[in-house]
């Protein structure tokens, strides 16, 4: 079967790294694991940062890429695969598609029935294949661990990829306030379009919010403590400027701000959001469709760094 795979790692030149052609069809660890025909998937940066070389092992190339994915199952229904697998061996008792199991990115691919969530009538295929990771990180960041529901404001950090993207747009679902940053003057045109008020990074917010949405890091770390109400929750979800951010916590004891982190979520917040997306008739920002035929260009746009929303891989051409 066809699919896309990280042959090797390159730290400097990721894309290098990635393999497309032939691959064995999927075999099942456990009774419990079935195949599913996949019809549509999305990229995120875990991908590009597999052909690093990070989170994987040279004996466990080459790697079949990509964590989400819509498909057919074994009965013919559509499914929307929650992309986090029991996995032994692995300290966290769990990994996500392609780190030790075979991922998306193919014809096919394997998991276990419990990871199967039906697809909701009014979602189509390309839009649930953005949502396993980026949408229900986004989504758990906002209501379970930010508890927006107790606030009317919220700030996302880095608008432009895939979570914060999606935080914005959830955030203004939801009924927020939202503002959100984004050094890119197109991408701030662009978050206006989905009810924001686009900001410059670092700028003077109108009023502190009770929600920060953080996965930019030590680039934004301290504006986030600055426009922090409080009592607000600051949610951590990655570093993609630096880990290592100076925290003021005079600032933190004072306000008594929350610092949470977070990845990823269960399969009943996936439950949640595919329910939520399709109640309130809620389309992922969507950056570029593109046919699995040419999945090169899909990494080459998404390593760019151009990208406003979610690359996706329609799978039937």
């Amino acid at each position: 079967m066809r699919a896309a795979y990280a042959s090797r790692f390159d730290a400097d030149n990721p894309l290098a790294a990635l393999g497309v052609g032939d691959r064995p069809e999927p075999t099942h660890p456990d009774s419990d694991w079935v195949t599913v025909q996949v019809r549509a998937s999305s990229l995120n940066h875990h991908d590009i940062w597999s052909l690093r070389g990070v989170g994987l092992a040279p004996d466990q190339l080459p790697m079949i890429l990509g964590c989400d994915a819509v498909g057919t199952d074994p009965d013919g229904r559509e499914v929307v695969i929650y992309p986090v697998v029991p996995t032994p061996g692995d300290p966290r008792g769990v990994s996500i598609l392609s780190e030790h199991f075979p991922g998306t990115l193919a014809e096919r691919v394997a998991v276990p029935r419990m990871n199967l969530l039906p697809l909701p009538a009014g979602l189509s295929a390309t839009d649930a294949a953005c949502l396993p990771t980026a949408w229900l990180t986004a989504w758990r960041m906002l209501t379970t661990k930010g508890r927006v529901d107790e606030g009317e404001s919220v700030l996302v950090q880095g608008a432009g990829g895939g979570v914060a993207t999606a935080a914005v747009a959830l955030g203004v679902a939801l009924g927020k306030r939202v503002y959100a940053t984004s050094r890119d003057a197109g991408k701030r045109e662009r978050i206006t379009e989905l009810g924001a008020t686009a900001l410059e990074p670092g700028a003077r917010l109108p009023e502190r919010v009770d929600v920060v949405i953080e996965t930019v890091g030590a680039a934004t770390f301290d504006h986030s403590l600055k426009s922090a109400a409080p009592m607000a929750r600051i949610v951590v979800s990655g570093a993609t400027a630096g880990h290592e951010p100076t925290v003021n916590l005079r600032r933190v004891f004072a306000m008594q701000l929350e610092i949470l982190g977070t990845s990823m979520g269960t399969p009943h917040e996936l439950t949640e959001l595919l329910g939520f997306c399709a109640e309130h008739e809620i389309h992922p920002v969507i950056d570029s469709v593109v046919p699995f035929s040419k999945v090169e260009d899909a990494f080459t746009r998404l390593h760019s760094g151009d990208v406003f929303g979610k690359v996706v891989i329609d799978h039937t051409t």
